[in-house]
């Protein structure tokens, strides 16, 4: 069959069941498989042979899901994880060690650079931090011989800033490394960043991909394009032998699959960072309408960007799919059918009314989450970035006025009169 519509690969993508089998995914709610002879359990173990003996390294629900990720991506392999947060440590994690360094952009969600710039040096690996906008001289100013891979989000949580794939991508190759981009936002459905150059995508699946606030997880998909054999030195973890599996050369035994396969036996085995399967089948309903769902979140979105761009009390509104803003060019030629449903804005006034306006709002709720089927809306500064300082709050683009809005899908002329009712609180009728 030929390449499949994105549409259909959310809906059948991943799994096909055979004769008799259910039509729906199964839930494998099972930590063991059984087999017949004790041979065959250590081939497993071994990674000689493929199949299913502990859920912690793989299950069939969670497998299913992660083909179907992949699948959506245009990857080799991918693997479901705990949170967005695991997928993010472990996609560097699977290529760093003490005494290492990664380049990433500051523009990127607040959790994610208290990882980058606190625990993971805590662990030994530095991480310089740069301006998504950095020209391609000042990006190759960062790197390091020791510099392992370059990181950035192709829509930044919360500035909503275009990342320059091409640009990332070439720099990142110039220096033999890869190129990790978290798509979070964007989703496949409207960016592929495989196709722009990158070599790793990670998923908050939290996000758009369950899109009900339901289940939190992650994914690490692997474009299977990296060369690691052609900087083996960088990279011993992938091309020298691995002792805890008798000597095994990742790159050798599994060539394109070499990375994925080193973070499912390796990291996951030690670490445990792994999806339940019932997490994974409630993310598989969720897929099978994101397709559906991206569009009205960015139809919706543009809408109200347009509203606070024509009300005299926005002081300034951040969505890259708003003509004249400072990403539009850029989010045309990356992301044309959409951005996403997310969008940055300050109120006149400042912090002080941008809290006043989130308390009273109806219809949009204050919580901790973002992109999902309801209208939500934070204060970064006061919420998700709350552990940063003044300074890396600032090198972030986080302002102190910024409120981050999730238009959702409910009728955009309800969100629009919630809006409207709350500018009034603050500001009179």
């Amino acid at each position: 069959m030929k390449k499949r519509g994105l549409g259909t690969v959310c809906i059948q993508g991943g799994y096909e069941p055979k004769k008799g089998e259910a039509r729906i995914l199964p839930i494998y709610q099972s930590t063991t498989f059984k087999y017949d002879t004790s041979e065959q359990m250590a081939r497993l173990f071994d990674l000689e042979d493929s199949g299913y003996f502990y859920s912690r390294l793989q299950n069939p629900t969670c497998d299913a899901v992660a083909a179907k990720i992949c699948e959506l991506e245009g990857g080799v392999g991918a693997i479901l994880t705990s949170s967005g947060q695991a997928a993010s440590f472990l996609a560097v994690f699977n290529l760093c060690g003490a005494g290492d360094h990664i380049v990433s952009s500051a523009a990127i969600y607040g959790g994610t650079s208290n990882l980058f710039t606190v625990t993971l040096k805590k662990l030994g690996i530095d991480v310089t931090l740069v301006d998504p906008d950095s020209s391609a001289e000042e990006l190759n100013a960062a790197f390091r011989p020791n510099t392992k891979a370059l990181f950035a989000e192709t829509l930044s949580n919360p500035t909503m800033e275009v990342l320059d794939i091409e640009k990332f991508a070439a720099v990142a190759h110039e220096h033999g490394v890869p190129l990790i981009v978290d798509n979070t936002f964007a989703t496949p459905v409207n960016c592929r960043p495989f196709e722009w150059g990158a070599d790793i995508v990670t998923h908050s699946t939290t996000k758009y991909m369950d899109g009900h606030a339901m289940t939190v997880g992650g994914c690490i998909v692997d474009s299977g394009n990296f060369d690691w054999m052609a900087h083996k030195d960088k990279f011993p973890g992938l091309t020298t032998p691995d002792e805890s599996y008798h000597g095994l050369v990742y790159a050798e035994s599994f060539g394109r699959s070499a990375y994925i396969m080193k973070a499912t036996a390796q990291l996951m085995r030690d670490l445990g960072t792994c999806q339940s399967p019932q997490n994974a089948f409630l993310l598989n309903v969720g897929l099978e309408t994101l397709h559906l769902r991206m569009p009205r979140h960015c139809e919706n979105a543009l809408r109200v960007a347009q509203w606070l761009s024509d009300n005299p009390h926005v002081a300034w509104v951040n969505y890259p799919g708003l003509p004249g803003d400072k990403y539009y060019e850029r989010a045309q030629k990356y992301m044309p059918n959409g951005t996403c449903g997310v969008i940055a804005f300050g109120l006149e006034g400042g912090r002080e009314q941008a809290i006043e306006f989130m308390d009273h709002l109806q219809l949009g709720a204050i919580v901790t989450h973002v992109a999902d089927a309801r209208t939500s809306v934070l204060h970064p500064a006061s919420h998700t970035h709350r552990q940063l300082s003044d300074e890396q709050l600032l090198e972030a683009g986080v302002r102190p006025d910024l409120i981050r809005l999730s238009v959702g899908i409910e009728d955009a002329e309800d969100i629009l009169a919630d809006l409207n009712q709350a500018m009034e609180h603050v500001y009179g009728g």
